[in-house]
């Protein structure tokens, strides 16, 4: 294994932190995914980085004499992002990327009017697909890298979170819940429910918050399972049941009142949108430019 950058931010962000439960909350990633990462770090040195306990964490001697170069590292690649930045909008080229459902349809279009304008020179070409299907083509080098809704664990590709998303549960107009300004997860269980096909990001992270919660996904009434989110919002709208999905996606339909957004009592649906690309991979410079563009900017004013 060799050192990267990505693991020395994560240990970085440990140790500022003092918790691995918020670094993981910083770097919009989960807490397993930060103790695994530096666990390999650890593994690398031969040595523990942090000494742990039930109440808190503290540096080891080691962790105290690798924290200065791990800040050093995160700084250089700022200022060098910073100094080249200048030469990567005169790029041309094409960048080809796959982008899971939710992220193709309602999150990049409007994000790639803002990149172009920065830049004009680099086309973009987006194969739209499942998490499942992105991470296949990417193992078989069909596509570069991707954007999904899930993390993906896979020993040959890199998983780098991005992009903040939420989920929510969503009503039809009229429906007995949708006076309630706070739904039970008992109260939701009782109807029948439209969601996205096993394999899409979506439903993977819904299952694990429910899981998370202490509720049985296989409780619930599933009427129903579609291959977009644009389906599933038109089944619920004509009242075939209710849904759980990206609160990205619901700007219009909200607007006009047709369905309605409901807070979960003591669930949180929150995910990450994240790059994915295979470990032996060197991106071409478009794609690393795009990455840097989405982890660098205020998104919401254009969600």
């Amino acid at each position: 294994m060799a050192l990267n950058f990505h693991q020395l931010h994560i240990f970085f962000t440990v140790a500022e932190k003092g918790s691995f439960s918020q670094a993981a909350h910083a770097l919009h990633m989960t807490q397993p995914a930060v103790t695994m990462q530096v666990q390999a770090l650890e593994e690398y040195f031969g040595t523990k980085l942090f000494h742990r306990s039930t109440k808190k964490i503290e540096l080891s001697e080691a962790g105290k004499t690798l924290l200065p170069f791990a800040k050093r590292s995160i700084e250089l690649i700022k200022e060098t992002d910073v100094s080249m930045s200048r030469f990567t909008h005169k790029l041309e080229g094409r960048l080809h990327l796959g982008a899971s459902l939710t992220i193709g349809e309602y999150i990049l279009p409007r994000l790639l009017g803002p990149f172009s304008k920065d830049y004009p020179s680099i086309s973009v070409s987006m194969k739209v697909i499942n998490t499942t299907q992105i991470l296949d083509e990417v193992l078989n080098h069909q596509l570069n890298f991707g954007l999904v809704e899930a993390e993906v664990r896979h020993p040959d590709v890199h998983t780098e979170a991005l992009l903040s998303d939420e989920l929510v549960l969503i009503v039809p107009d009229q429906h007995p819940l949708a006076a309630r300004e706070i739904v039970t997860a008992a109260d939701m269980l009782q109807y029948p429910f439209v969601l996205r096909e096993k394999g899409s990001g979506t439903r993977s992270v819904m299952e694990d918050e429910l899981r998370k919660a202490g509720i049985d996904p296989g409780d619930m009434n599933i009427v129903m399972e579609l291959g977009s989110t644009g389906a599933i919002k038109s089944a619920v709208e004509a009242g075939l049941g209710l849904s759980i999905i990206s609160k990205s996606s619901l700007k219009h339909e909200v607007k006009l009142g047709v369905i309605h957004i409901k807070e979960v009592e003591n669930i949180r649906f929150s995910r990450s949108f994240y790059a994915i690309y295979l470990n032996s991979t060197i991106l071409p410079i478009s794609a690393v430019t795009f990455m840097t563009f989405l982890r660098q900017r205020e998104l919401s004013q254009w969600l």
